[in-house]
């Protein structure tokens, strides 16, 4: 398995911008398809984005589409969600996935490693 770190979570208000990274150790970063997933408290982990192995195929939550952008760069294992015109709603824990089984799944019991999670929180 893969052990994924996230950070560049925080605190912005309303309207601006966090982009968040997740580093993976091992080996074989490119034959995991990876994940961004949030909790907000009192609500159940909800999927966010995906990307497949090499990149090509992206998936996105119908509450992030337009303002949200999935990445990876497999020469560094990591992978990246740049987050714009976030809204108090996106508040939560992110967490970031890695899975071999169904490319670009959205159900988090696909993926089988999971990072610590990282806060993120937008004001009003």
């Amino acid at each position: 398995q893969v052990q994924l770190v996230e950070s560049g979570g925080g605190l912005v208000q309303a309207g601006g911008s966090l982009r968040l990274s997740c580093a993976a150790s091992g080996r074989f970063f490119s034959s995991y398809y990876m994940g961004w997933f949030r909790q907000a408290p009192g609500k159940e982990r909800e999927f966010v984005a995906a990307i497949s192995r090499i990149g090509s195929s992206l998936y996105y939550a119908d509450s992030v589409k337009g303002r949200f952008t999935i990445s990876r760069e497999n020469a560094k294992n990591t992978v990246y969600l740049q987050m714009n015109s976030l809204k108090p709603e996106d508040t939560a824990v992110y967490y970031c996935a890695a899975g071999r089984l169904i490319d670009g799944s959205r159900r988090s019991d696909d993926y089988g490693s999971w990072g610590q999670g990282t806060q993120v929180t937008v004001s009003s």
